[in-house]
């Protein structure tokens, strides 16, 4: 039977993460690697040494949800984590076949959500963090992700590769790269054999060394919200409060959105850089003329 290689490194590098003095744990020899030892962290779950050690190195057993749960605990893992723990351990019953590569679509209501978001930034989010609609804003103020080939709108593609996403970020690039790094990996572990998404990981990989770093660490995110600072060339800082909300009906698709505090600066920007973006109507419907770092 295959290696579980995703639940083997998983382990490893959280194992790796854990400091052994912050539990109170002494050294009674000197450590060659940073973290707990195999031994101490199967104490701690209260597993064999055994058994721990058949789990990270990846061999073919399915571990109980108490095993798991006792690990997590061991861990110290975040809601996130645990999911991902979850879902990397679980093995196919049947061999592995590649999954057949599907389009999503984003269904008429939530276009025209989109639309009705007004002076708002927002975006839907989908598998492998493609991103899979915008809004005129979400074009004004990040980039515009329509006017890219297909292949190429996707989020973490963008960040990593594009200059663009470093002027958009330039107060938080790593932590905002480290972040969707983290939601690719979450969505690996759901879709385990999709083949866009080892594409990207590829591609990913061989482009960007700290892409290659991240993915190393094995950090797991579930983006929900946080407050960002982004930079445009036109209206400069702009401090706005994410928020992501998964539909209900499709937890492959996540509605992204930027929100301005009523009445602070940011807002006087998003609402200025919206009446200046008027003109001839684009490919849209709609009438931006105002470049995002020359992308519209």
């Amino acid at each position: 039977m295959d290696r579980n290689e995703g639940l083997s490194d998983f382990l490893r590098a959280r194992r790796a993460a854990i400091d052994p003095h912050e539990l109170g744990i002494e050294d009674a020899s000197p450590r060659r690697v940073p973290g707990l030892r195999r031994e101490e962290l199967a104490a701690l779950a209260g597993v064999s040494v055994d058994y721990y050690t058949r789990l990270e190195q990846g061999r073919p057993i399915t571990p109980s949800e108490s095993v798991l749960d006792a690990l997590a605990q061991a861990l110290q893992l975040d809601d996130a984590e645990r999911s991902y723990l979850h879902a990397v351990a679980r093995r196919p019953s049947a061999p592995r076949r590649r999954a057949q590569r599907t389009t999503q679509k984003v269904r008429p209501g939530v276009h025209a959500l989109l639309a009705r978001l007004g002076d708002t930034p927002a975006f839907v989010l989908g598998r492998r963090t493609d991103v899979l609609a915008t809004n005129r804003m979400a074009r004004l103020v990040l980039t515009d992700f329509d006017a890219m080939p297909v292949r190429e709108r996707n989020a973490v593609r963008w960040i990593m590769l594009d200059e663009t996403a470093r002027e958009v970020f330039a107060h938080s690039w790593d932590q905002v790269a480290a972040v969707f790094v983290g939601t690719l990996r979450m969505d690996a572990a759901r879709h385990p054999e999709d083949a866009r998404t080892a594409e990207l990981v590829g591609e990913l990989s061989m482009k960007s060394e700290p892409f290659r770093r991240w993915w190393a660490v094995q950090k797991v995110v579930r983006i929900s919200h946080d407050t960002k600072v982004l930079h445009h060339p036109v209206v400069g800082e702009l401090t706005l409060r994410t928020e992501a909300l998964t539909f209900p009906d499709d937890p492959d698709q996540t509605l992204f959105t930027f929100l301005a505090d009523p009445g602070s600066p940011s807002d006087e920007a998003l609402r200025m850089l919206a009446s200046w973006a008027t003109g001839a109507p684009d490919r849209h419907g709609s009438n931006e003329r105002l470049p995002r770092g020359g992308q519209l």
